[in-house]
């Protein structure tokens, strides 16, 4: 490394290099190489260890996946849509009993005539995708799609994990509090749309991750090749941005606040760009990074995730009956003149069909039981009831997406902890980039829905930030733990601590298992779990 390349690591890092744990992970992971002792054994637990917890994953979607064997809550339009897509390539209408025939293995009773959706189709493939491959006579082939989606996002958890704290410990910790959340289990177990939100959102945080560290190492080159200008370099050539592009593209393709995730990271990449030139010494760090480097991120990010979104829509435009697919032309709309002749009607017909999405959704308002304040969502005050049935016999069964409320609670405090924490380094000079990566993805997934207070929304939609709070969690257990210099006494509290409270996690998710599942249970077992009377 020559000396140039050595100031700008010295300016990221300091005289000494990268903090320590940044070069050897979390001190969780030393007390576990303690107790291990065998470096085998080692070995097998950074390996096996993240394995375990996808199995974990595997099985709390998977098991019962069939069960009940009856469309459930929203299932209702996203399994039929995706059904009469993939046989149509749109969305078609559907007889008012359409349900039973459905689930009574008669599928084909659709109309012919399109469906008013306000979503877009990306979801509903994925759903479509899994009755291809395993039919419609069991619910498994209907739910299996949204399944697999959901154990990959416990696995990119861990990645993201793997990125942020560089401890196998942390990795395993993080994903496994996904692994046996109920919110997390519920929205993988029904076919609704929100976990393929949380699932491509959460991977185009992680190539912005990926592309902290590219621009890093691209910026030293440039650096070290010659004197910079006053304001910087330009860096053009960031395959992670174009990938987050892809990504946060395909979030917007199954739901819209996709695109809150789009707009709220791409802020991020360009405060981390202009961070990373003040590190580096540049004069105008500022002004180079909003005004040159800004322009750039915009390009790669921007266009290209637009055109994943239109793409998404390919069914639409290559059949004849979607909705308003022929709006001008049945005259129900004028088309357009002036500088915009030129648009194809095709595209003209599209966006009046996505003027008319963004009304229904900005203006959806019609009350609803199980209807959440998304001020209440932290606090876990309202959740969503999917499915109840009285068996009979003093049995019933429910499926009430509900998080395990040890996990979720204590993530709300963990985020105030990091909130506090960031703001604490900057006075200070610390380097505050985990936690405020962390909180930008709460910050994308959950502060939008505060402009929508008279909206009817719900709990559910929480899993699109999900992931963050987990993070944010796992990162206040490692602070909990304690590290290397504090005394002996405080270390061994520390992680005496993590332990019991993790403990007592799981033995949470074990007891609101059969909420989660749809498993028969007695009367009087459901209602030890409603702890609120917010929660019947």
């Amino acid at each position: 490394m020559d000396e140039r390349a050595a100031e700008f690591e010295r300016a990221v890092h300091g005289p000494d290099g990268p903090p320590p744990h940044e070069r050897t992970g979390s001190r969780l992971d030393e007390a576990w190489r303690r107790w291990m002792g065998d470096p085998r054994l080692r070995r097998a637990w950074d390996g096996g260890a993240p394995a375990v917890v996808l199995a974990v994953a595997a099985a709390t979607r998977l098991i019962g996946l069939d069960q009940p064997h009856q469309l459930v809550f929203d299932e209702t339009y996203y399994v039929k849509d995706a059904y009469t897509l993939s046989h149509l390539g749109y969305e078609a209408r559907w007889p008012d009993d359409a349900n039973a025939s459905f689930a009574g293995g008669d599928p084909d009773v659709y109309l012919s005539d399109g469906s008013f959706v306000v979503h877009p189709p990306l979801g509903k493939w994925i759903i479509g995708a899994g009755m291809a491959a395993f039919g419609t006579d069991s619910a498994f082939g209907w739910r299996i799609g949204i399944a697999v989606v959901g154990i990959l996002l416990v696995a990119l958890t861990m990645l993201v994990a793997r990125r942020l704290f560089a401890s196998t410990t942390l990795v395993v910790v993080a994903g496994g509090l996904m692994a046996i959340d109920g919110n997390a289990i519920v929205m993988s177990r029904v076919s609704l749309l929100d976990t393929g939100i949380a699932f491509f959102a959460l991977l185009g945080a992680y190539f912005v991750l990926l592309d902290r560290g590219w621009a890093s190492r691209r910026l030293r080159a440039r650096l070290a090749a010659g004197p910079p200008t006053a304001w910087g370099p330009v860096l053009w050539w960031r395959p992670w941005l174009l990938a987050a592009s892809l990504a946060f593209g395909c979030a917007a393709s199954v739901k819209w606040n996709g695109f809150f995730f789009l707009a709220v990271f791409g802020v991020y990449t360009v405060v981390s760009d202009a961070l990373m030139r003040r590190r580096a010494g540049i004069e105008q760090w500022g002004a180079g990074a909003a005004l040159r480097q800004g322009p750039v991120d915009f390009v790669l990010l921007v266009p290209l995730a637009l055109v994943v979104y239109l793409t998404s829509w390919w069914g639409w435009f290559a059949s004849d009956g979607g909705y308003y697919r022929h709006w001008v032309e049945s005259g129900g709309g004028t088309a357009w003149t002036g500088p915009l002749a030129w648009v194809p009607t095709a595209l003209q017909n599209w966006w009046h069909y996505q003027v008319a999405i963004y009304d229904f959704n900005a203006g959806l308002s019609t009350p609803h039981n199980y209807q959440a304040n998304p001020l209440t969502w932290l606090f876990l005050v309202r959740p969503t009831s999917m499915y109840y049935e009285n068996l009979g016999g003093g049995q019933v069964a429910a499926i009430l997406d509900l998080a395990n409320p040890l996990i979720w609670w204590g993530g709300t405090a963990a985020l105030v902890f990091l909130a506090v924490r960031v703001v604490r380094g900057v006075r200070r000079g610390r380097r505050v980039w985990r936690d405020a990566f962390i909180l930008t993805g709460v910050a994308a997934g959950y502060l939008p829905w505060l402009l929508y207070l008279n909206r009817t929304v719900f709990q559910f939609y929480t899993i699109a930030f999900e992931p963050y709070l987990v993070l944010a969690l796992t990162a206040a257990l490692a602070a909990v733990a304690g590290s290397r210099s504090d005394p002996e006494p405080r270390r061994v509290a520390g992680l005496t601590t993590v332990g019991v409270y993790l403990a007592l996690a799981a033995l949470a998710s074990v007891f609101f298992w059969p909420m989660w599942t749809g498993e028969p249970v007695s009367e009087l077992y459901m209602r030890a779990h409603y702890w609120f009377r917010s929660w019947i």
